[in-house]
């Protein structure tokens, strides 16, 4: 893979998160790393991290934090998107389809609601 194919895949999967800026703060936005939290949390006595994107050598790597809080919202993901899965939040990528990014989309926007209710307190 060249490293502009990274770039694209970078570039969709970060536009999935940045949807969120204004609720949530940019902690790293630079060519290669792109990183969200949701602010300090009372009840855990820290910021919590959200989610992010880093291009790394052999893949792209999408991280969403609510997945891993709340597993329950992995229940109905597709098998395709769940063999991107590295560890309990974590999907890889060399190339995305405009599929994967669909459902990434909707996958955000309901681990985004769940922090509203349950961790942006």
């Amino acid at each position: 893979m060249t490293n502009s194919s990274f770039l694209e895949t970078f570039n969709s999967l970060k536009e999935i998160l940045a949807k969120y800026e204004k609720n949530l703060n940019i902690t790293s936005d630079k060519k290669d790393t792109y990183n969200l939290n949701a602010g300090f949390n009372e009840k855990y006595k820290r910021d919590i991290y959200f989610g992010g994107v880093e291009i790394k050598k052999n893949y792209v790597s999408f991280h969403l934090m609510p997945v891993y809080i709340y597993p329950k919202l992995l229940d109905d993901i597709s098998p395709e998107l769940k063999k991107r899965m590295q560890g309990k939040s974590c999907f890889n990528f060399r190339q995305i389809d405009k599929h994967q990014i669909k459902e990434l989309t909707r996958l955000t926007k309901k681990g985004f609601e769940y922090y509203k209710k349950e961790v942006m307190l």
